[in-house]
């Protein structure tokens, strides 16, 4: 996404009352569309788009008597993987 990762890091080094400026690796993200690992730069909006793209195919063979039912999950993507690992770094609670 266009997250600064750096701001964080350069809230600790500029004076409170100045604005926030966009670090050098939040210019090139913008610049290039690209997140460092190369993968395509999204908003949530179309991330979630892209995340919708991969479903669950299921195949029924029937031929008299016989039915055969398959299921196929195609692999995700690079981005849909990188987005499924970030997911789960989020600790998930409920009552």
């Amino acid at each position: 996404m266009y997250e600064d990762e750096e701001r964080r890091e350069e809230r600790k080094r500029r004076g409170l009352i100045l604005p926030a400026e966009p670090t050098a690796a939040a210019k090139a993200k913008k610049q290039s569309q690209e997140t460092r690992e190369g993968l395509p730069v999204h908003s949530f909006a179309t991330l979630l788009a892209d995340l919708a793209s991969r479903a669950r195919v299921t195949y029924e063979f029937k031929s008299g008597e016989l039915k055969l039912t398959c299921k196929q999950v195609p692999e995700p993507t690079p981005l849909q993987a990188r987005a499924y690992e970030l997911i789960r770094t989020f600790p998930v609670t409920g009552n």
